[in-house]
């Protein structure tokens, strides 16, 4: 796996970087401890990115595809006005019931709505618009996303996009959820829907904006 920057590089960045509060710092530690795959939450850098995109925005409504264990769509949801309000889609209920813990110890989680199921269904009964998508579930169904997606964010609203580097593999891709990854970052350097840009930060995110 291609490793972007030195592990001292982001240790530097991290303390450079707004501190999280307690309870988000207590869901990353939870995380880690009770979950197979810990490192799939979004974590403090990029979930600052993630506030910054929402404030920037004056973001009211928000899609949160793929909720883990809930951080994205709480730093995501401490960036909304009052009336604001985060739908998140999760499959896993181990993984929900930790989401859902931790929205009741903050401030902001009466603002989060949490939908259990496929979420490619759930999406596509929303009502649009939404003014930021945030993309980070099944890669093999990331086509699918941001398809409906596309048709789901408003005109000034940006859709963003996790692990679109997929650890460097998309530099030589070998197995399919490689591919998947790749194929889908060409699908969209060649949809004249959109204007894009790709950003090295963590994993790979993508910023995705309509043509207008």
């Amino acid at each position: 796996m291609l490793s972007l920057i030195s592990d001292e590089i982001e240790n530097y960045v991290q303390k450079n970087t707004s501190k999280l509060p307690d309870y988000l710092q207590e869901l990353i530690e939870e995380t880690y401890k009770s979950c197979n795959s810990p490192q799939m939450i979004s974590g403090q850098i990029e979930g600052t990115l993630l506030q910054f995109i929402v404030w920037t925005t004056n973001a009211k409504k928000v899609l949160d595809i793929g909720t883990f264990t809930g951080f994205s769509a709480q730093m995501m949801a401490a960036a909304l006005p009052g009336d604001g309000k985060v739908i998140t889609c999760e499959t896993n209920k181990n993984h929900a019931e930790i989401a859902k813990r931790f929205f009741d110890k903050s401030p902001h989680g009466h603002k989060i709505e949490l939908i259990l199921g496929p979420a490619i269904d759930t999406i596509r009964k929303l009502s649009k618009p939404f003014d930021v998508i945030f993309i980070d579930a099944d890669k093999s169904s990331y086509k699918d996303y941001y398809d409906v997606a596309l048709n789901l964010i408003s005109d000034k609203g940006l859709i963003v996009i996790d692990n679109v580097l997929w650890g460097g593999k998309v530099l030589n891709p070998i197995d399919k959820t490689d591919h998947n990854i790749n194929n889908f970052n060409n699908y969209v350097s060649n949809d004249n829907r959109v204007k894009q840009v790709m950003l090295p930060i963590r994993d790979g995110v993508m910023l995705v904006k309509k043509s207008i």
